[in-house]
């Protein structure tokens, strides 16, 4: 098991860290070199690393819920961490290499001190701005066009939200501005492009009142769904899983929350909407879901559908789009990469998608990604946006 493979790494990087944070601390003043400050920070620490421990091993409830927050808070500033006083102790390094004689007076306690302040104000200004990032949802407009004549509709409106990933980091308060932001779009159609729940279903906090918040959103055609790979029921421990090798499956009680919603769920299925397009559904690739072992290829989907009436089809992760563009398909719209949620996550996203964010034009596709508007693990956004896509579709015959 990975997780358990990597689990060495994580404490013995959390020894460095604790280490050169004691050090850092003990040049501010004699008073904190005392013992009983020592295992006060100790404490403290310990208990910030193993807090997504606790929280895996704690039951359902209120008090696993506390931890859970903290523990995702806390994987966001560790990153940050780690990069900052890795980075400052790499160029003491290089520095301890390369100075000279008259420049032994830069390494003096005083200066180990400051270079310890700008790492701590570096790291907690970054997380700061990231969780409040996190809570903004913004509104990032596109305009495509499909070469296909609609009788009596020359354009099509459409909002995609993606990665809800309700739960432990998004409840109500978050869920109202998005319901918010899409209405102020008076949208055609809705799309949530998969993520909606963070796996657990009992993470969330008020089922109720999500899913009545949720019923809010206003839409002449509805909202449709897909299920992504966390829309399962399943345990995570700092981003592994686990629970064997059987297939999962959504918790039963996610379709039912839809159903209350009032968000139709796709499964490997396509609408035929007002008799003027096709919205299709795309189970996840790598967690198809209850009920279907393999999904339907993309020359499988547009086998059966009229053509001459524009095709959409909605897949939570960004693949296949050469296969998509070449059987039909005039937009495919997608969600999963989160853009890479915290820098320099958006770097490595950009590396290992075609189009891990924004939009592509793919032959005649124009395929779609959105970054989001939830959070998976860390509780911040660096470097990356929330956000809902309202597309403008102009309608018309080439």
């Amino acid at each position: 098991m990975i997780a358990v493979f990597l689990s060495p790494f994580y404490f013995l990087i959390n020894g460095y860290l604790l280490y050169r944070i004691i050090k850092w601390l003990e040049n501010f003043h004699d008073t904190l070199k005392k013992k009983r400050f020592r295992i006060m920070i100790v404490i403290v620490y310990v208990f910030f690393a193993m807090s997504m421990l606790i929280a895996f091993l704690l039951p359902s409830g209120k008090l696993r819920r506390i931890i859970k927050l903290i523990s995702n808070y806390w994987l966001g500033v560790f990153m940050y961490m780690v990069a900052a006083i890795v980075a400052a102790d790499l160029l003491r390094i290089i520095y301890l290499n390369i100075r000279k004689p008259e420049h032994r007076k830069l390494c003096t306690k005083k200066v180990f001190a400051l270079v310890g302040s700008i790492c701590a104000a570096i790291v907690l200004t970054t997380s700061l701005w990231g969780v409040a990032n996190a809570r903004t949802i913004h509104t990032t407009k596109y305009q495509v066009s499909i070469p296909k004549k609609v009788k009596n509709k020359k354009e099509l409106k459409i909002v995609l939200a993606a990665d809800l990933h309700l739960g432990y980091n998004i409840g109500c308060l978050h869920m109202k501005q998005m319901v918010r932001k899409i209405n102020k779009q008076h949208p055609d159609l809705v799309v949530i492009a998969g993520d909606i729940f963070d796996n657990e279903y009992k993470a969330l906090d008020h089922p109720k009142k999500l899913a009545s918040i949720l019923k809010g959103i206003k839409s002449k055609y509805g909202v449709y769904a897909v299920y992504g790979n966390h829309d399962i029921e399943e345990k995570i421990l700092a981003g592994f899983t686990f629970g064997g090798e059987k297939k999962k499956a959504s918790d039963p009680r996610m379709d039912l929350f839809l159903q209350e919603a009032g968000i139709h769920l796709l499964m490997d299925e396509a609408v035929l909407i007002d008799d003027s397009f096709y919205l299709y559904g795309r189970p996840d690739y790598e967690r198809p879901g209850r009920g279907i072992n393999k999904r339907k290829t993309p020359n499988e989907i547009t086998k059966s559908l009229d053509m001459s009436k524009p095709v959409i089809v909605i897949d939570h992760e960004p693949r296949e789009l050469e296969e998509l563009a070449k059987a039909g398909v005039d937009m495919d719209l997608c969600g999963h990469t989160h853009d890479g949620q915290m820098f320099p996550g958006n770097i490595i996203t950009s590396c290992l998608w075609e189009n891990s964010c924004g939009y592509l034009k793919k032959g005649n596709m124009h395929n779609i990604v959105t970054s989001g508007v939830g959070l998976f693990g860390p509780n911040m956004r660096v470097g990356t946006i929330a956000e809902i896509c309202s597309i403008k579709v102009t309608l018309k015959e080439s």
